[in-house]
């Protein structure tokens, strides 16, 4: 099966281990970025103006003339380049802000012509007046697994004798609300016995992500909104407790896992972290994140590509 992709962002991990587990099934890729992209030291990409995506236009229907069995828009400002296209079957996949940000109405609209839409939670799904494929992004089991604490301590230098709250996202970025993130863990502080370190994490490579989740005690998500965090289906991974605002999906992935709770209030997310951390041992989130494994979502994406196209 050969797919024509199209993404703002092809550098996005999740979407490049996505490309790759699917490579490895036998689909057969080929990637189009809408031009002008530029990465800001924060992790942010730049906005485009509207000329950038009028000049992708062209490029994509061009291609669509092409020997590919569907096209795959990931990011809801990519859906109207694969929806005009007159050639191929079209999949939307909608990662989050796309559909409940500024421009959530053009990925609504857009939704209406695709032959199927991917969402990342069953919130998302609920917003759009369709039929949807819910498939979170996977996270990789292999990748990130239960390790000593103590171990993963030492190997970042972090103190043996204090709970550590893992925060691993730029601390600019106004939607992740950091300084909602400080309040909670100064209250908390007031409540346990041994020092509180809120440990901020940017700028790692992936594969070392996981050191920081067996090393943390817990993962706190302050977030306004979300889709489906990769951050929070990686702490499950690895045990990790998780204290998080209701966003995305994040109550769905947790249900069941213990010393850890989705609360809307600061009161609620300190209590919660509080728990977290005095309590001995780690969660059982393993268990939880083999549903959203890599291995599994990608299962269900090939199979959303087979029944859209037909192919046995």
């Amino acid at each position: 099966m050969r797919v024509l992709n199209l993404v703002t962002n092809d550098r996005a991990r999740f979407f490049r281990q996505q490309v790759s587990v699917l490579n490895s099934r036998g689909i057969d890729y080929t990637t189009l970025t809408v031009p002008g992209q530029r990465q800001y030291d924060d992790g942010n990409t730049s906005s485009r103006p509207a000329s950038a995506y009028a000049r992708f236009v062209p490029t994509v229907l061009r291609h669509s003339f092409g020997d590919y069995d569907l096209v795959h828009a990931n990011y809801g400002l990519t859906a109207p380049h694969a929806v005009l296209q007159p050639n191929l079957p079209v999949v939307v996949s909608l990662w989050g802000s796309d559909l409940m940000g500024e421009y959530g109405w053009l990925s609504k609209f857009c939704g209406q012509f695709a032959d199927a839409v991917v969402v990342m939670s069953e919130a998302m799904a609920e917003e759009l007046d369709r039929d949807c494929w819910v498939i979170p992004h996977g996270v990789d089991l292999d990748r990130f697994q239960p390790r000593p604490p103590e171990e993963a301590r030492a190997e970042l230098g972090w103190r043996d004798d204090a709970y550590h709250v893992l925060f691993p996202y730029y601390t600019e970025r106004d939607v992740k609300n950091f300084p909602r993130s400080e309040r909670v863990v100064e209250a908390a502080r007031e409540r346990v016995d041994e020092d509180v370190e809120l440990q901020t994490v940017t700028g790692v490579a992936h594969e070392d992500m996981p050191t920081y989740m067996n090393a943390a005690d817990s993962l706190l998500l302050t977030s306004r909104s979300e889709g489906s965090p990769n951050a929070v289906k990686e702490a499950l991974a690895c045990n990790l407790p998780v204290v998080s605002t209701p966003v995305g999906d994040v109550a769905e992935r947790i249900d069941g896992v213990t010393q850890s709770r989705v609360c809307a209030t600061d009161e609620g997310l300190v209590d919660a972290l509080v728990t977290a951390l005095e309590t001995e041992g780690r969660s059982n989130g393993r268990e939880a994140a083999r549903e959203v494994s890599v291995a599994r979502t990608s299962e269900r994406l090939e199979a959303l590509y087979r029944e859209v196209t037909g192919a046995n």
